[in-house]
């Protein structure tokens, strides 16, 4: 077993009984189930709409390679630029070129999972360059120091009071302050810093590829002023995240909200297809696109599981799964946690270090059933497992266990031979610092029920 797997399983101890963090979790999720549930019952069938969407990424990851193109050549038509990345490293030395171009010294950040996936903060940093999250959840999470709990909501697994005593010890507010006032705070402090900054960097929410344009869609307006004033716009985005054309944002920008959030539509979104025009009063001077593989072609390759990367990061998976709502997110070590993080992450950092995620799961298929894009999320978690022993990466003291419950499994005779005291000791023994010390063994009968139907038919 991996350093990665041991860990994980010691945290996901830890964290499952932790009974504060698990009241505030479900709490919090607990709030959004109830908001998506009215939310979903405004789309008139939600069912259609969830396999069209379905349909049209499955036509989009099987025309990606038509559809990259296509959205490159209409953005540069407009004076953006686009660079391609293959993997982490590239685009955060493609990122450190333009601003090391610009002499740029400060940077605001809006929420973007794929900068967290290339760790940008980190690597800015280290650079001597001033890097601020400009999002609420995000800078809370940055101002202690921790990576996001969740997809859309970083800070899900922080009660108000977490958040009014770190405001308290950092900027002095008072210890009882509302979540209003600790709002009207960070904005105060913030706000300053939009005017400052050198450059604005972003994500998307999709690329779209008739109008060489991303989306972004947020409820807070931080992105809308990262990608205005400063001079210069850096949208970092991963491959999959295309849609063919503009007209589908009928589609997916209520599918994303009422799935995320449970709102109709998300408060702002955004349209942005290049630098300022000369008609035009505000937005950046310089706009750059970069496009992020980091190990997405080697999800495309499986045929099987490449409709992981349909998925439009609505969290809706990670708020569904019951293994999720035990451990947290921070304990899956992974930019991605829940489900979804489960599935891709074997394939884009891999299989060997990452194979535990996919068993993280009790398969009940509440991942799929809420999916707005219909992807197949539990199939996909059994097909990662099958393709972690096909790669003999699952180790040799389960191969002999297997192997002996199969070949035991097979024959009533040695099924029979062992008594329900020495299966009861086998049980004690084998499985007591894995899961016997937090809970009670099964209890095996003396006999099988082979032997006692036997015994009752022999007296009659």
């Amino acid at each position: 077993m991996t350093k990665t797997a041991e860990d994980f399983i010691a945290n996901a101890e830890a964290k499952a009984f932790d009974l504060k963090h698990r009241s505030i979790i479900n709490y919090n999720i607990g709030k959004y189930d109830a908001a998506v549930a009215r939310g979903i019952t405004r789309l008139a069938n939600l069912e259609n709409a969830k396999r069209k969407a379905h349909v049209i990424k499955w036509k989009t990851m099987e025309n990606l390679d038509k559809l990259l193109p296509e959205f490159e050549a209409n953005f540069q038509r407009r004076g953006g630029k686009v660079i391609w990345a293959n993997d982490a490293e590239e685009a955060q030395r493609e990122i450190l070129n333009i601003i090391e171009k610009s002499g740029a010294k400060t940077v605001v950040k809006s929420k973007s999972m794929v900068t967290e996936e290339i760790h940008l903060n980190d690597f800015l940093t280290k650079n001597n360059i001033e890097s601020l999250e400009t999002d609420l959840g995000e800078y809370i999470v940055q101002l202690l120091g921790q990576k996001p709990y969740h997809i859309v909501t970083p800070a899900m697994h922080l009660s108000k009071e977490d958040i009014a005593e770190l405001f308290n010890k950092r900027f002095g507010t008072p210890i009882d302050a509302t979540p209003e006032q600790l709002t009207m705070k960070a904005r105060e402090l913030l706000r300053k810093k939009y005017v400052h900054a050198d450059i604005g960097i972003t994500g998307a929410n999709f690329l779209i590829a008739d109008s060489g344009s991303i989306a972004v869609t947020e409820n807070e307006g931080n992105t809308r002023l990262c990608t205005t004033f400063p001079k210069i716009h850096i949208a970092i985005v991963g491959i999959e995240k295309m849609i063919p054309s503009i007209a589908d944002l009928d589609l997916f920008w209520p599918l994303l909200s009422t799935h995320g959030t449970g709102q109709n539509l998300t408060v702002y979104n955004s349209i942005l297809s290049g630098p300022r025009q000369a008609n035009e009063t505000d937005g950046p001077e310089e706009m750059y696109v970069i496009l992020l593989d980091n190990g997405r072609t080697n999800l495309l390759a499986q045929k099987d599981q490449r409709q992981a990367l349909y998925c439009i990061r609505c969290g809706a998976c990670l708020n569904a799964c019951p293994v999720y709502k035990n451990i947290g997110g921070h304990t899956y070590e992974t930019t991605y946690s829940g489900p979804i993080g489960s599935i891709i992450t074997p394939h884009t950092k891999g299989m060997e270090e990452f194979k535990h995620l996919s068993y993280a799961s009790s398969l009940c298929g509440k991942c799929s059933e809420v999916c707005p894009v219909k992807i197949d999320l539990h199939k996909l978690l059994l097909l990662n497992r099958r393709d972690s022993v096909k790669q003999n990466f699952n180790p040799i003291k389960e191969k002999w266990g297997w192997a002996a419950w199969k070949k035991g499994m097979l024959s009533r005779k040695l099924t029979d031979y062992f008594g329900g005291n020495v299966k009861n000791f086998l049980l004690r023994f084998l499985f007591k610092n894995t899961w016997g010390h937090l809970r009670e063994m099964p209890e095996v009968a003396p006999k099988s029920f082979s032997q006692q139907w036997q015994e009752k038919n022999v007296e009659s």
